[in-house]
């Protein structure tokens, strides 16, 4: 009986999660980048590798995929959830502070180094067309496999993170007029001022769906997830969240735009409520679980006997195309202020083409605007420098350490307090919510996790730091960066909830200062065999009291210290 029969597309999904579950691990263990072996292993089991020797070998069919149209509808899923994850951590207030980067630089760098390679393109014997074609979609990079690297490394928020970011931004805005431009381009027949006025309207048309989009967006989704609760009705949060990806994706694609920029507007619009991080966690399994697929079906499309075939132009091509890449980003990140080893380790990060490369190039063939021999081999071309993507990455941070840095960062892309030296509060009930006054008086910053919606709700609106969660989840303070924290205050009221947060913090960050509430005793007793480093009786006292260790931990002085307890008593009496 046919396997697939039940369930269409079942034995490429059944190997894909064995190599995810079983393989993955193991080259984890020996540090070996996810995305390069997810490229490898799509090689290996596609059409052109173990698939073209099944034929003669059945015993093999189990371990290839040989059609590859399930995996590339799932595939799209990842880079979409991928898209949506970059929106939640980057609020529109961050993103404005980022404009002179995305708008600046990403501009100057797509048309740059578009027209140098539509240029070469030229000299090559290719047309206006297929050369304008070559040259903006070549001129951007992965989105996809940059981002994963970023986020293998730890530095989706450092000075190269933030950078990289800006110009994969402004890519992949630049994916609808390209789309329209090849829409265009492909009909033909039109003069120049038609062929201008269609673009112009085609543009405006786009812009007017992403502002209805956003506003709907604000006036629904919010709503919506208010009526949920994370901590409590997980199963109906994690349906919204995808719900909410899908849906604007959705819209989007309707609207004739990019499904991947309608997840971005979903991210974005979430980025600033307090369901932010609870979003990212609910989403995180899925975006890794497709990204790991999209990575798979790239290397699915790359044919070993083509690439031996042209393996010298092939060479020649992709280090030419990182070399015209690499150069001209690293004379606009130097002209925009980066410190030289931070603008040579992006530039090499960004040096390759990227998906959105295949999907211009594909269609330009379809549509007569490109030669079929010269779209393979080009096709060919963007596929191996994805390839090639982690040895670059590691060479630009290897050649970053050899450089003396400057130190300088760019804007703050969270829209919380940094982590590093923050104090975290479990709990923002009245308690809570005194320390959070002394701690603000002393000028040290804090955020704060609280399980009730409606509570979470009240005090974002009026600008606190405060987020809904579990904060007994170990994923949502790794996420928080909790390790780097100044303190973690448990001022729950409940014992019960309060002695698991303890237990599990202590277990998770053995080092950390951890500071509980206690109702009597015995309940006090509890949190200290559990883990707490000091324990304060509650109550108003007992507040200005965990005030004052938390003050003393985090290294105020002691007359400062004792100033701020007397003046909160006196405007609490």
């Amino acid at each position: 009986m046919d396997v697939q029969t039940g369930l269409p597309h079942l034995q490429p999904i059944l190997l894909f999660l064995a190599i995810a579950g079983l393989v993955m691990p193991l080259l984890a263990r020996a540090r070996i980048s996810q995305v390069a072996a997810f490229l490898v292993i799509g090689a290996l089991v596609g059409p052109h590798g173990l698939g073209r020797l099944a034929a003669g070998r059945p015993w093999l069919s189990p371990l290839t995929i040989a059609d590859g149209q399930g995996v590339q509808v799932l595939a799209e899923l990842g880079v979409v959830f991928m898209l949506f994850v970059i929106g939640l951590e980057l609020p529109a207030p961050q993103l404005w502070s980022l404009r002179r980067w995305v708008l600046g630089v990403g501009s100057l760098q797509w048309l740059g180094c578009g027209a140098l390679i539509g240029g070469i393109a030229l000299a090559f014997g290719n047309g206006h067309e297929a050369a304008l074609v070559l040259g903006l979609g070549l001129a951007m990079s992965s989105t996809a496999v940059v981002m994963q690297l970023l986020a293998e490394s730890g530095q989706t928020r450092s000075t190269v993170g933030r950078m990289s970011f800006a110009v994969l931004l402004l890519q992949d805005l630049a994916v609808v007029p390209l789309l329209i431009l090849l829409g265009l381009l492909g009909a033909g027949g039109s003069t120049d001022d038609d062929f201008f006025m269609l673009l112009l309207t085609a543009l405006g048309k786009a812009a007017v769906a992403v502002v209805l989009i956003l506003l709907l967006g604000r006036n629904v989704l919010t709503p919506l997830f208010r009526r949920v609760s994370v901590t409590t009705q997980a199963d109906s949060f994690m349906a919204l969240t995808l719900l909410a990806t899908l849906g604007v994706a959705a819209l989007t694609g309707v609207a004739g735009l990019s499904m991947a920029l309608g997840a971005f507007l979903a991210g974005l619009m979430l980025a600033e409520t307090e369901y932010r991080h609870a979003a990212l966690l609910a989403i995180e399994p899925f975006k890794g679980l497709l990204m790991g697929l999209f990575f798979v079906s790239v290397g699915m499309s790359l044919d070993p006997l083509d690439v031996l075939g042209e393996a010298g132009w092939l060479v020649a091509s992709v280090l030419g195309l990182y070399a015209i890449k690499s150069a001209t980003m690293y004379g606009l990140f130097r002209w925009a202020g980066l410190p030289r080893g931070d603008a040579a380790e992006t530039a090499l990060l960004l040096g390759q083409a990227g998906e959105f490369a295949l999907i211009v190039i594909g269609i330009a063939m379809t549509s007569g605007l490109l030669a079929r021999p010269v779209g393979n081999f080009m096709l060919l071309v963007t596929t191996l420098s994805m390839f090639i993507t982690p040895l670059a990455a590691g060479a630009g941070r290897a050649l970053r350490r050899h450089i003396d840095r400057t130190g300088n960062e760019l804007p703050s892309t969270d829209g919380l307090p940094d982590s590093d030296g923050v104090v975290i509060i479990a709990g923002f009930g009245r308690v809570g919510q005194q320390v959070a006054k002394l701690l603000e008086r002393a000028d040290i910053r804090w955020l704060a996790i609280e399980r009730h919606v409606a509570a979470v709700a009240r005090h974002h609106a009026n600008g606190l730091p405060v987020i809904v969660g579990d904060a007994g989840r170990p994923s949502l303070l790794h996420h928080l960066g909790a390790g780097q924290a100044r303190a973690i205050v448990v001022t729950m009221d409940d014992p019960a909830g309060a002695r698991h947060v303890v237990r599990s913090l202590r277990a998770e960050f053995p080092s950390l200062p951890l500071i509980a509430r206690a109702r009597d005793g015995a309940h006090a007793t509890e949190l200290l065999q559990a883990g707490a480093s000091e324990v304060i009786p509650e109550a108003l006292e007992a507040a200005l009291q965990m005030g004052a260790h938390v003050l003393a931990r985090v290294g105020v002085d002691d007359d400062i210290s004792s100033a701020l307890i007397a003046a909160e008593r006196v405007s609490a009496s």
